[in-house]
């Protein structure tokens, strides 16, 4: 694997590779961009089935962190970090204490938070080694309700320009990955606005209670998702869900979710395009998480701070989909081409600064 030339590397700083054969410890650790200042992202752990799809991962979503968090005008870079998970029985906490070993030697180029299938403990079993941790119980907490707030609030925003109004009541949504920390906090938001909500998840036996809560219906074939008809699929599960072999079964009008990197490929973009599905850009409607942890990584940034930022975060996509629709283009490139720019801008006036 040649990591230099690989197709998503796009200049990071740093990948770091750590292992810890006492604990089963095998993580990739991505820093792209701290031009704006550290990198901040989420922890995720999976089953990937090669060490190559987990770099793919982690390049992807660190990337895509740089972007969020410039877009969302936040004084922190982009960064990421994947875990392969071990196979058969292993200490939980052992593995994060490891986890956070390696964190630490970065130096505080790299702080990181929870993602899919990481939880604020393990966050807590990190921090034994290391202060570059946030999300923690006796911070900001989950990032994921930050998140399905601004995800909510996107939804609004690309349901007033591709459904005519921000009224969500009556509204079919098919939302995959409904039973996630972020997918369940999204769905309760959803259903208060009345929305008719269609559930999948991979643990459909986990989204009964929900479903009953919420009046919902159950998808119970997960790849029956994509076939739904609906207003508005909402993926809030892993990436790369809009393929080749998904995107003609789309019977919908929006994609809006909290998903990272729901594009496979930037080409995607353009055949929702065709299809006139419109496409909420997946860094700009889930940033609230990470608007959240700003609160635990700087006082002066608290809880009104967080929910103006929200609102600005939902202005802000309004006028990435307003663009699309006027130079009929994809909002994802759009999206694309203003964090480049924002970046660039902000290597230059670092260096201008340091000279």
């Amino acid at each position: 694997m040649n990591l230099f030339e690989h197709p998503a590397f796009d200049n990071h700083e740093k990948v770091l590779f750590a292992t810890d054969p006492e604990t089963g410890l095998k993580a990739i650790m991505a820093v792209h961009s701290t031009v704006r200042g550290p990198a901040v992202g989420g922890c995720r752990m999976w089953t990937y089935p090669s060490s190559e799809e987990a770099v793919t991962d982690v390049l992807r979503l660190s990337q895509g962190m740089s972007y969020k968090n410039i877009i969302a005008d936040l004084p922190i870079g982009g960064g990421k970090s994947v875990i392969m998970k071990p196979e058969g029985d292993f200490d939980r906490d052992a593995l994060f204490e490891a986890f956070g070993r390696a964190l630490e030697s970065l130096g505080g180029q790299y702080i990181s938070s929870e993602d899919v299938n990481v939880s604020p403990s393990d966050m807590v079993a990190a921090r034994r080694a290391t202060h570059h941790v946030v999300g923690l119980p006796d911070g900001t907490g989950d990032p994921s309700l930050g998140t399905a707030r601004g995800v909510f609030m996107g939804i609004q925003a690309a349901a007033a320009r591709g459904l005519g109004s921000e009224d969500l009541n009556g509204v079919k949504i098919a939302v995959q990955g409904a039973s996630g920390h972020v997918g369940v906090h999204l769905c309760r938001h959803l259903a208060d606005a009345g929305a008719e909500l269609y559930l999948s998840d991979l643990r459909v036996d986990a989204l009964t209670d929900l479903a009953r809560e919420l009046d919902a219906q159950i998808v119970e074939n997960p790849e029956a998702i994509y076939d739904v008809e609906a207003d508005i699929f909402t993926p809030c599960a892993l990436g790369a869900v809009i393929n080749p072999g998904t995107i003609a079964r789309l019977k919908v009008r929006i994609v809006a979710g909290a998903a990272n990197n729901q594009l496979e490929t930037d080409e995607m973009g353009d055949e929702l395009v065709r299809r006139g599905i419109l496409y909420a850009p997946d860094y700009v409607i889930n940033a609230g998480g990470i608007i959240n942890v700003m609160g635990e990584l700087d006082s002066r940034f608290d809880t009104d701070w967080v929910a103006a930022k929200l609102v600005t975060l939902k202005a802000t996509l309004g006028e990435i989909l307003d663009a699309a629709a006027r130079e009929n283009r994809p909002a994802s490139l759009i999206a694309d081409e203003i964090a480049r720019r924002r970046l660039a801008n902000a290597a230059r006036e670092k260096k201008w600064a340091v000279g």
